[in-house]
């Protein structure tokens, strides 16, 4: 562990030590870079990365790369380089710890050994950006034959992000605990905000259910009778269970492949939470009785 990286680690222990009661808690504070600054820090940042690679190869396991790339920027003259900066989010006792791989003088950077980049790769550097409220992030790829790199820029202020419209239109209760769940979703949007990487609402609303070994059900999945193997569910209830999708079209072709799942699992009914940007739907799926669901566009 460097030194930067065990400073970092001990300003998020005294943040919690002092008790701030922050959402949202980087170790570090970074500043918001205009497309200039970003652009001047990303010069020195991929002369760096193009040398690494030159000199260490393409073959290197992540963590060598994010080390060699401190050094080298430092060298450079970069004034303040971290790796592994924590970011800690918490809703009640819910946590969940961040790490972002490379700020060079406020310029954030997530570093990858991959064939190629993924919409996943896209989706956790946005996530990072909105996390620490930065417009620009960048993604480095040091196994392709030259270092790739992939620009993202976040256009969802910290303002916007928290303007939150609830859709209960399609919600109805299926059990006593139905609405105590809708409860605890409001509570965690609410608190985090919208936009944020769908797993880590998903995670926080297992966690208020009980955590993963009460509410995650590995439940049998049958046709005409015959069992043919398993599927994970979330229950909040018995024979009712939940998912939390972020999904901005095509709500009504999913919605059949979530029947399909709740006829196989035999389950009563699912409580569908989609995030779709700042626009919450709470949308109820009932075995015996199927809903119209209203898709909204994007």
């Amino acid at each position: 562990m460097g030194a930067n990286e065990s400073e970092a680690g001990e300003a998020l222990t005294n943040a919690i030590c002092w008790g701030w009661d922050m959402p949202i808690h980087c170790a570090i504070q970074l500043r918001d870079l205009d497309e200039r600054e970003f652009d001047e820090r990303d010069a020195i940042v991929m002369r760096c990365a193009f040398a690494s690679q030159n000199e260490m190869g393409r073959l290197c396991e992540e963590q060598v790369y994010e080390n060699d790339m401190a050094l080298r920027l430092r060298a450079e003259g970069c004034r303040d380089v971290h790796t592994q900066v924590p970011v800690q989010v918490s809703h009640g006792d819910f946590v969940r710890t961040y790490r972002l791989d490379l700020v060079a003088d406020d310029a954030l950077y997530e570093l990858k050994t991959v064939a190629a980049f993924t919409s996943e790769h896209d989706a956790q550097v946005l996530n990072y950006a909105m996390l620490t409220g930065v417009r620009h992030a960048k993604l480095l790829n040091f196994r392709s034959a030259r270092v790739e790199g992939r620009l993202r820029r976040n256009a969802m202020t910290q303002d916007r992000r928290f303007d939150l419209s609830w859709d209960d239109s399609s919600w109805s209760p299926l059990s006593t605990q139905c609405e105590r769940l809708k409860l605890r979703a409001t509570g965690i949007l609410s608190d985090l905000g919208g936009c944020l990487e769908c797993r880590l609402y998903e995670d926080a609303l297992i966690h208020s259910c009980g955590g993963e070994e009460r509410c995650a059900r590995r439940l049998s999945v049958v046709r005409d009778g015959v069992p043919l193997g398993h599927h994970r569910m979330l229950q909040h209830d018995a024979g009712v269970c939940f998912t939390v999708t972020a999904m901005t079209g095509n709500l009504i072709r999913h919605e059949a492949q979530l029947r399909r799942i709740l006829a196989l699992t035999q389950q009563s009914g699912m409580q569908w939470i989609n995030l779709n940007h700042g626009r919450i739907q709470f949308i109820t799926l009932e075995s015996t009785a199927p809903r119209e669901v209203r898709n909204v566009a994007s």
